[in-house]
């Protein structure tokens, strides 16, 4: 997992922030200097398990951002490097990869060592931080590309890991940093701060509380999940909670403290119900890592794991409820940047979790394939539940391991091609899970069909061949083929009555689907095909075809592409969905993948529709209920929707339309039924990209509440678009977050109204339009005739005597105000003069943080006296291209006493040839033009001056 670290807080486990821990400033001020200092550029962070590692590297490197040391801070988490399995070459290939995706950069070599040179080619171009966390085992640099040696210091690298021989002595890391466990007085206003104020005012809770705190050892980990766990808990749970930390037996894995374990699992004990305990065990049991959702669900479904459920969406809400009871008690983390549809596991919790497994009575086995034969003969091969096998050193497994008891079988192989006995599996009569991913089958292993209780199957990754053996396992309930070779589904699958869920997804190679077996699998409940089978046909020939989903009375969860429209039959119902993600359309070389990752729950995407034909009462249901829409490509229609009180759209939260040169308006509701009630009342997001004829969003009355959730506004390449939105309509946007329009060459106005008496309308008083109060962020770009933010909408017969009036007025008005803006960008707006109007209302662009100007060759002025006071927010100002620029800053009339811009980090001035830079204006006007005088403003880290001229009045 890596990523570009953010200017968010970083947090420990539940958000505590790291600067709560004083003990850690010094050893924080020290690695901080190391990376100003030249003569470092290796240097490790060393820790036994759960004592804040990641947190401090993380704090480290936003603290260098926010410093500007470097040009990007790159963070890779490396604990994957643990499994027995992983090969040195899988470690450099991830890494580079890892890096090159951070860089948003691409190799051209195909082999590691081809690409560590272009690798180090690209880190010597800038100054780059790169963190590699949780390190088990050395990790060759050089061979990775990254550059570290004495004439190579541009890039700083900081290593992390509980074994500091291995950076030191093993890495050659120059210097390491200790981090200690927290000292008692932070320890206990720590657990204090998690578990509530109740364990220091309850007299009686409070010594039994210090106590339980002492037992902790210092380690935030165990302070943060025994103090979740004790939150709200009655004083003899608390006694009882302190006696079993005391009484817990010692355990040796490497690098955790007897007493973290001790905490972790007392706190595993303390969770109610088997249910929860199980999963626990199961997480803990799965490669390092993000673990998926789905991966939890299929495993789950297939142990019988989930008490009580009727259906495949009552176990997703199950799976939920539970993780949200391990998120609350620690032992459960979001993943890494809220990873969609992943969580994951401390790696001491990892650690302490696959310990307590391999003590249950059924326990569960992590192993590597050596001595495998051996181990077979133990009473614990005859005991286990679970095996999760690494094989790296064979190249064959064994005729069979006797497990009688085994109801999960995992394999992990870096050998595809690894020969797995037909009579492998004839000893595991109990198994209810099997995942062979990632392996090359020309047949499968005939002893399967020994396996008559196998609830899951999953075979992603497989190169496959013939898998008509599937057929004979009659109680499958999951089947995944994600990624695999598969061609054909054979037509021994209509045995598979059972099966609930088929996950096809990305079998790109998937062609042929006999007919009849869809719909002989009477009890699925989910289907999914993304980037896979297209082939659907028409009834009575001999492939698939989409009626046969007519007789899934169970299904409700579907995700298909369905390559033409006239294929869908017209009495396809689709009413007991409740999720689904469906492409209707040939894509042509439209190659959205991003589109299917954007999962709502109910999506569906239009391309090259005739919108004038019937798709039938199934998918018009669809429409309305849909999440997300988006529409490409459509014709035989000016309009996207056609509202009345039927069509509402109440569900709708993402509309994206593109590349439908036939619309002139997206909504219509002038030639139709009134909706008496508001329509889109959940749409957060409109997209319109490349629609040549638009003239206008929504054409006719507006209904009350229409469009009053939507955050972001993106319009692109809509050339005979004038205005964006009437000011009715723009009133109704509250809680608009991000407009951005780029390329439409008409617009004039962003905000049109047909009447001055509009803005006084509905209780806006002082002529204020007081619109979008939540507006964070503006972007303007090519946008050749745009004069103003708002003005009247013109007449044919007026409009050019009134475009010369308003082109000598500013850009926003005093009728504007956005008091949350926080970023501003305009680009190539050739007919702008003036941004700022001298009297905007008070409070307007306060928040005001980032400032962008590029390419406006009309522009004179940047930041006005008047509006310096309410510019004290601004961090960055960046000005590129504007020909005419006089002034970056006027202070006329400005104290000079009074701090000017304290904020300013970044000033960037590139090709301003009349550029004046900032005016004076006391008495006896100057105009400063001195370096010194610019770095003296208070903050400054970041000055750019490239072709600027620097007039100087006093030589004129």
């Amino acid at each position: 997992m890596a990523y570009i670290v953010s200017m968010q807080q970083v947090s420990l486990l539940d958000g505590v922030s790291y600067e709560a821990f004083e003990s850690r400033a010094s050893t924080f001020n020290k690695i901080m200097d190391a990376l100003r200092d030249d003569e470092i550029n290796l240097f490790g962070v060393v820790g036994m398990g759960g004592v804040g590692k990641t947190t401090l590297v993380k704090q480290v490197a936003k603290q260098a951002k926010q410093q500007h040391l470097f040009t990007a801070q790159l963070y890779i988490d490396v604990s994957w490097t643990r499994d027995s399995c992983t090969l040195q070459q899988e470690v450099i290939s991830d890494i580079q990869q890892n890096i090159a995706e951070m860089l948003d950069w691409e190799f051209k070599g195909l082999d590691e060592s081809t690409r560590a040179v272009e690798l180090k080619q690209r880190l010597k171009k800038e100054k780059i931080l790169i963190i590699l966390d949780d390190i088990w085992k050395e990790i060759d640099l050089e061979e990775v590309g990254i550059p570290w040696k004495d004439d190579e210091k541009e890039c700083k690298i900081v290593l992390a890991s509980r074994d500091g021989d291995i950076l030191c002595k093993d890495m050659g890391a120059q210097i390491c940093f200790p981090v200690e466990h927290l000292p008692p007085e932070e320890a206990w206003r720590f657990f204090k701060k998690t578990a509530g104020d109740s364990v220091e005012e309850n007299l009686q809770l409070q010594p039994i509380a210090i106590e339980v705190v002492e037992e902790c050892k210092g380690l935030p980990i165990a302070i943060v999940i025994i103090a979740k766990a004790l939150k709200d808990e009655t004083v003899a749970e608390w006694k009882n909670a302190l006696e079993q930390l005391r009484s817990c037996a010692p355990t040796n894995i490497i690098g955790v403290d007897e007493k973290v374990y001790s905490c972790l699992e007392w706190s595993y004990n303390h969770l109610k119900g088997d249910e929860v305990k199980s999963l626990f065990l199961l997480c803990g049991s799965l490669s390092y890592g993000d673990i998926s959702m789905d991966d939890l669900l299929q495993y789950g479904m297939g142990l019988g794991l989930f008490d009580r459920i009727d259906s495949l969406e009552q176990a997703r809400d199950r799976l939920l409820a539970l993780v949200k009871i391990l998120k609350a008690s620690g032992l459960l983390l979001d993943s890494h940047e809220d990873r969609h549809n992943f969580v994951r596991m401390h790696d001491v919790v990892y650690d302490v979790a696959r310990e307590i497994a391999s003590k249950d009575p059924h326990p569960f086995v992590v192993r590597d394939d050596v001595g495998l034969e051996k181990w077979s003969e133990t009473d614990e091969s005859k005991s286990c539940t679970f095996i999760s096998l690494h094989c790296k050193v064979v190249h064959e497994l064994p005729q069979g391991l006797v497990c009688p008891d085994l109801q999960h079988f995992l394999l992990h192989s870096n050998n595809p091609s690894l020969n797995i006995p037909n009579t492998f599996f004839e000893g595991m009569k109990k198994l209810r899970v099997l995942d062979l991913s990632d392996m090359h089958f020309t047949t499968l292993p005939s002893s399967l069909d020994s396996l008559a209780n196998l609830r899951t199957l999953r075979l992603d990754g497989c190169e496959l061949g013939d898998i008509a053996l599937i057929g004979k396992l009659t109680k499958l309930e999951v089947l995944s083929l994600v990624g695999s070779t598969v061609q054909q589904l054979p037509n021994e699958m209509v045995q598979l009555t059972n099966l609930r869920l088929l996950n096809l997804d990305d079998c790109e190679e998937l062609e042929v689907i006999p007919r009849n077996i869809l719909s002989s699998l009477s009890r699925l409940e989910c289907l999914s095909m993304i980037s896979s089978f297209t082939k659907w046909v028409v009834e009575g020939e001999s492939n698939a075809c989409l009626s046969e989903l007519n007789h899934l009375s169970y299904l409700t969860n579907l995700s298909i592409e369905i390559p033409d429209a006239k294929l869908l039959p017209k009495d396809i119902l689709f009413e007991n969905l409740t999720s689904y993600v469906i492409f209707i359309g040939d894509d042509g070389d439209d190659g959205d993948d991003d589109w299917w990752e954007f999962r709502t729950k109910r999506a569906l995407k239009l391309q090259s529709v005739n919108r004038s034909l019937h798709l039938g009462d199934g998918i018009s249901k669809l429409l309305e209920r849909s999440e997300k829409l988006e529409f490409v490509e459509l014709s035989g229609t000016r309009y996207v929707f056609y509202l009345s009180d039927r069509e509402s759209f109440l569900k709708l939260k993402h509309l994206q339309v593109r590349d439908s040169p036939d619309i002139r308006y997206i909504i219509d509701s002038k030639d139709h039924q009134f909706l008496q009630h508001g329509a889109f009342p959940l749409l957060e997001s409109l997209v319109l990209v490349r629609l040549d004829n638009l003239r206008e969003v929504w054409h006719g009355p507006i209904p009350k509440g229409c469009f009053g959730n939507l955050r972001t506004l993106d319009v692109h390449s809509c050339p005979k678009l004038k205005f964006l939105l009437l000011l009715s309509t723009a009133r109704g946007l509250s809680q608009l977050e991000e407009m951005t329009i780029v390329n439409c060459d008409t617009m004039q106005q962003i905000i049109a109204y047909e009447r001055e008496s509009e803005i006084k309308e509905d209780g806006h008083a002082r002529t204020n339009l007081q619109l979008f109060p939540k507006l964070r962020s503006l972007k303007l770009f090519c946008l050749p005739q745009l004069i103003n933010f708002s003005s009247k909408l013109e007449t044919t017969s007026s409009t050019s005597l009134s475009i010369n009036a308003r082109s000598k007025g500013s850009f926003f008005s005093h009728k504007v105000s956005f008091p949350n803006l926080e970023v501003f960008t305009i680009i190539d707006l050739p007919k702008l003069k003036d941004i700022w109007h001298h009297q905007l209302p008070f409070g307007s662009f306060c928040n005001l943080q980032i400032l962008r100007v590029y390419s406006c060759p009309c522009l004179l002025n940047l930041v006005p006296s008047h509006l310096i006071h309410s510019f004290q927010n601004l961090k960055e100002i960046n000005v590129q291209n504007c020909e005419l620029l006089e002034h970056v800053i006027i202070l006329q009339g400005i104290d000079g006493n009074v701090e000017t811009l304290s904020k300013l980090e970044t000033l960037k001035l590139v090709s301003l040839p009349r550029l004046r830079w900032i005016k004076d204006g006391n008495d006896s006007p100057k105009y400063i033009s001195s370096l010194l005088t610019l770095m003296n403003i208070q903050n400054l880290k970041e000055l750019h001056i490239t072709n600027c001229r620097m007039e100087d009045l006093r030589k004129t």
